[in-house]
């Protein structure tokens, strides 16, 4: 398993953000990551990815500990944050080297060139990443996530705020690179849940209330909406 989760916990002065989660997400596999506001999904995307030091549990990535093998688990994470951290006056193709140089790829200026056709930046790539427009600037968030070629990519609300076209886009690209890497999506839109993600889990006040495949999951609730399925599980 690219990721594997056990009991997971994350506490501030005694409340219970995420309490004792455990699942797995395995490679060639999207796994969609849902619940409500405040159910403990970005807390559990942070502790993944090593900005948050969990209060118990373990977790591993393509087989490194998140904690005691920290610096080598996150050569192996694309992480894309909700709000992507980006540097308006720099140039597309400066940001992605800048970004690049921390993990010291062989030929970088090769693999930018392969990113940027990979994301759809061509066309903007020697712009200021100011100039862009959101969708362009959620695309240079995706291309410094996936610069390092990582076997494992977390994406947090990856299409927040995007139009209908830059919707499409996006999710064609996420489904592309699931193909051959272990996908961890968060996200409130259930149409593009059922859109591109093979698994789903639905994480509600830090517990996990359900954990299978999408046709699983509404096989067992005898549901063809995943979104009455969601409000049953949460409200």
């Amino acid at each position: 398993m690219s990721i594997s989760v056990q009991n997971l916990s994350k506490h501030y002065n005694g409340q219970k953000a995420v309490d004792s989660i455990s699942f797995e997400a395995r490679p060639g596999r999207i796994l969609g990551f849902l619940g409500p506001n405040g159910a403990g999904k970005s807390t559990t995307m942070r502790m993944l990815t090593g900005y948050l030091t969990p209060t118990s549990g373990a977790a591993s990535v393509s087989g490194k500990n998140i904690v005691s093998q920290s610096i080598e688990a996150k050569k192996n994470i694309g992480y894309l944050p909700e709000n992507t951290p980006l540097y308006p006056d720099m140039y597309v193709k400066e940001f992605l080297g800048f970004v690049g140089e921390t993990y010291a790829p062989g030929n970088l200026s090769k693999r930018i060139e392969e990113v940027i056709k990979l994301v759809g930046l061509t066309p903007e790539q020697h712009k200021k990443i100011g100039m862009l427009s959101k969708g362009y600037r959620q695309r240079v968030g995706l291309a410094q996530a996936i610069i390092h070629n990582p076997e494992v990519l977390i994406l947090d609300e990856p299409t927040s705020g995007l139009d209908p076209n830059q919707l499409v886009d996006i999710r064609a690209l996420i489904k592309e690179l699931g193909k051959n890497k272990t996908v961890i999506i968060s996200t409130h839109i259930m149409q593009e849940v059922e859109a591109i993600c093979d698994d789903i889990i639905i994480i509600s006040k830090g517990k996990i209330v359900a954990n299978n495949s999408l046709e699983g999951i509404k096989k067992a609730y005898n549901q063809d909406s995943l979104e009455d399925i969601f409000r049953k599980l949460t409200s």
